[in-house]
């Protein structure tokens, strides 16, 4: 495994040192960054002596070829991109691990009957435009144009802009054409760094995918009160915007508690929260207050009741506290199962590694998502991966990745042949 370790372990660290912002990694989808990323990974596959092309999503695609052209292929890859002063591993891992994969068969002579194709995929992640899995999205026509205007959180550019800038084919893309057809793709397989602490906790290096949690979201709601000063008017006359927003909070908490204790699958979120800074002060009652929402299930039933129980808490509180709640767009993306089968063949190749097999449902969205709504047999694998994620303190150990990689090259191979 040296070869493969040294080509891991240089990858990673030519693109930490590209996307050092000063405080973590920076990859703007569409943007320098992740271009920047995608060049990288293709010098070394043209080092390699893999084919190498860019599609018309500008995705970066490796092929293997296979001996029987008419077979659909066996996929794999993951996306470059990164949130702001996000980590390393995020993404990336999923595209080099495809890339030793296909380095390995390569250098062994190894000549599969279908061929086998790594795609390192642009725009996956949410926090640049608000709509996750732009790239693959792209890919199967599944951006409207609404989202195609969804304007940059930075600086206000409408997605598709920022596309065409990166060369896409937009056109193509505005149509709403498939730029790949789904026909064409045996199945996909998807590595990628657990966002989460479950298998620190269990002490398990690598656990396969079972689905992928889908979510609603609002990236920006206003609780719209009056303002007023904070020593003269009295608590039944206040239309107090923040007290407004917390109680929604509050009560959203207790419906997220009880929905777990039902054995229903949930998580809620406000990430964003804030006062006007133009206008807030100390002595100040607040007449407005932004903040996000977000719920995640693996079931969609889950996610519409929680979505109207939501509604529901803001009408209330809003006469309860003369207070109104508006809202932007509503922002889908539907929960993803992974195909059994091809779980069933990760798992057992996992204990044939020796290696505990407890599956994991992925509390976090990716690229697989897409590709198995698109009907596209899609399986994933997790490594290990303390501290979290999309912060700059993502800490997956080699050692863990290496297994991982090797989990998923065995399954390509065995696919593939």
């Amino acid at each position: 495994m040296s070869l493969e370790h040294d080509l891991a372990t240089r990858l990673f660290d030519r693109l930490r040192q590209a996307g050092d912002d000063g405080i973590g990694i920076t990859r703007e989808s569409f943007g320098a960054g992740e271009s920047m990323a995608l060049d990288i990974v293709e010098a070394e596959a043209r080092a390699l002596g893999l084919e190498v092309a860019r599609d018309a999503g500008a995705n970066l695609v490796v092929t293997l070829p296979g001996t029987d052209p008419a077979l659909p292929l066996v996929a794999c890859g993951s996306h470059l991109d990164s949130v702001p002063q996000g980590g390393n591993f995020d993404g990336a891992a999923g595209v080099i691990a495809g890339l030793m994969a296909l380095a390995r068969f390569k250098a062994d002579g190894f000549a599969p009957r279908r061929g086998i194709v790594l795609y390192a995929l642009r725009g996956e992640e949410s926090a640049w435009f608000g709509r996750a899995y732009m790239g693959s999205s792209a890919l199967f026509g599944r951006l409207s144009a609404e989202d195609l205007g969804t304007p940059h959180v930075v600086t206000g550019r409408p997605l598709l802009d920022c596309m065409r800038e990166a060369g896409v084919d937009a056109g193509r893309v505005a149509r709403g054409e498939k730029l790949l057809d789904p026909a064409r793709i045996a199945s996909w397989l998807e590595l990628h760094i657990e966002q989460g602490p479950v298998l620190v906790a269990r002490k398990n290096p690598v656990a396969v995918v079972t689905g992928i949690r889908g979510n609603i979201r609002h990236r920006a709601v206003e609780c719209l009160g009056e303002a007023g000063h904070s020593g003269a008017v009295p608590r039944w006359l206040r239309r107090d915007a923040v007290f407004a927003a917390a109680e929604l909070i509050t009560r959203l908490d207790r419906h997220w508690r009880t929905l777990l204790e039902r054995g229903r699958d949930l998580v809620v979120t406000c990430g964003i929260i804030g006062t006007d800074p133009a206008e807030h002060a100390l002595a100040r009652i607040p007449g407005l207050v932004r903040f996000s929402f977000e719920a995640r299930s693996q079931n969609a039933e889950v996610l519409e009741a929680f979505y109207d129980l939501f509604l529901s808490e803001c009408a209330g509180i809003g006469e309860e506290r003369g207070v109104r709640f508006s809202f932007d767009r509503r922002l889908d993306t539907a929960p993803a199962r992974m195909d059994e089968g091809l779980a069933a063949r990760l798992r057992a190749g996992l204990r044939g590694m020796g290696l505990a097999d407890e599956p994991i449902p992925s509390g976090a969205g990716h690229d697989a998502a897409v590709f198995a709504q698109a009907g596209i047999p899609s399986g994933m694998i997790f490594v290990r991966n303390e501290h979290g994620s999309h912060n700059p303190k993502e800490a997956m150990d080699m050692d863990d990745f290496l297994l991982g990689a090797e989990l998923m090259a065995r399954t390509l191979r065995e696919i593939a042949a």
